[in-house]
């Protein structure tokens, strides 16, 4: 009887018509208008500043942009404003290159994606981990559970021999390793479209081909992935595939400036695990030329280079287990430099999280590099960390740029970032699909 009574209780509550409470963090309701006006608008694509604007939002999107002197008491009829006089409203910010369960697990993850959203970083791509626990926050932070950026993933493919790498374990805890849908050994006798159908029934917005891949097989896995309407992320080089074998596969984009600068070497490393310190000064007298025709080859074709700058740092900081580091920040902004001077459409992606104690996250470092050590101006770093970084993603239609239809992502400046970079770190609030987060304090509803 007692079963009976608690299934009935069940049933009652189930069918009572009471709905459930909006999760804390959620969009607001299309009709819900809120005006922005007043503030300076950089809006993403490189243009010129422009004072005096505002940014009309409805729901998670974006309905207007125009002239403050333009606004009408039919277009904010209803809406409720914000006075953004003196402030600077940016599109919200993407790290194109981070990694959130390799592990650190759910707690230290949600911790990095509150930090990332209350300072303004509204989406992130997650470059290979355990995508049970990536696909949960991604889910998690899209329904408003959670505060955090909008996250898309990649399921990673590589050879056999770079499985016995420890961290292949730590994302595939109850698999052998390789054998995990999101992290697959591959080599010639493998079923590609059956790897990459696993690949994709993950979630999976991406194949990130990483290491220990021969030119052909990189070719077959990016032409399959592209095929089942999935993006293609890969290492600049995939040992043995050179960066030139890489490139000529047809990845979406590519990772880590230095991994580049192995095609200049003679008898360049042909495994993951044998990569050697790359020696600077063949590269010190201004452009080469091997790279210039590597990097022509990508302008030509379109792929992105998310140059990670701030991992080539912090490995500097840090030491590389008492080895020498493969390569120096100086040599990864020199080449990051000379691709931006060719043309190539650069990302702003950390590949490393500041420490706990640091207020900002690493994506504000990322951009300071860009600018003081690749010849960035400010508005090209905040390209490269906001549209550029939204087509890393395959998000350029609806993230990066602060234009009609596109979601309502946006970061409020205290001070112009165009005059000195190191003003992002002056961010008061994020707008992240229309919902408001405050930089400190409570999180407003």
């Amino acid at each position: 009887m007692r079963g009976i009574r608690l299934i009935a209780a069940f049933l009652a509550l189930a069918f009572s018509g009471s709905a459930p409470a909006d999760p804390p963090f959620a969009p607001p309701a299309a009709g819900e208008r809120i005006v922005y006006r007043g503030a300076t608008l950089i809006d993403g694509t490189g243009a010129a500043p422009r004072p005096d604007m505002a940014v009309i939002t409805n729901g998670e999107r974006i309905e207007a942009v125009l002239p403050a002197a333009r606004l009408t008491l039919e277009t904010t009829n209803g809406a409720r404003v914000a006075d953004l006089r003196g402030r600077f409203l940016l599109p919200g910010l993407i790290d194109s290159h981070q990694h959130r369960a390799t592990p650190p697990g759910r707690e230290e993850a949600e911790r990095q994606m509150r930090r990332d959203i209350r300072h303004g970083v509204t989406a992130a791509r997650i470059m290979a981990d355990d995508i049970r626990q990536i696909a949960e926050l991604a889910r998690a932070a899209r329904a408003g559970e959670i505060a955090g950026p909008d996250l898309a993933f990649a399921a990673l493919v590589a050879g056999r021999s770079f499985f016995a790498d420890p961290r292949v374990a730590a994302v595939s805890a109850g698999y052998e390793p390789g054998e995990a849908p999101w992290a697959q050994a591959i080599d010639a006798e493998t079923n590609l479209p059956l790897a990459i159908a696993r690949a994709r029934g993950t979630g999976a917005s991406a194949i990130k081909i990483y290491a220990d891949l021969p030119a052909d097989l990189v070719r077959r896995i990016a032409a399959e992935a592209h095929r089942q309407g999935l993006m293609v992320w890969a290492h600049f080089m995939v040992f043995p595939a050179t960066p030139a074998e890489v490139i000529a596969a047809g990845p979406d984009s590519v990772s880590h400036t230095c991994y580049g600068a192995y095609q200049a070497v003679p008898n360049p490393p042909r495994t993951y695990g044998e990569r050697f310190p790359i020696d600077p000064a063949p590269f010190a007298s201004g452009d080469d030329a091997r790279m210039a025709a590597l990097f022509r080859r990508m302008r030509e074709r379109g792929i992105l280079l998310d140059a990670t700058l701030t991992v080539y740092r912090e490995i500097e900081r840090r030491g590389a287990n008492g080895a020498a580091p493969h390569c120096t920040l100086d040599l990864a902004a020199r080449l990051t430099a000379q691709a931006h001077r060719a043309g190539v459409l650069i990302s702003a992606g950390t590949d490393a999280d500041a420490p706990p104690g640091e207020e900002y996250p690493s994506l504000f470092g990322e951009m300071e590099l860009l600018v003081r050590r690749a010849g960035f101006t400010p508005l090209e770093a905040i390209s490269a960390a906001t549209r550029i970084g939204a087509m890393t993603m395959g998000k350029g239609r609806e993230m990066g740029v602060i234009a009609p239809n596109y979601l309502a992502n946006m970061v409020v400046l205290a001070r112009d970032p165009t005059e000195d970079i190191a003003n992002m770190r002056s961010v008061l609030f994020t707008v992240k699909r229309g919902r408001r987060f405050d930089r400190v304090g409570q999180v407003r509803r």
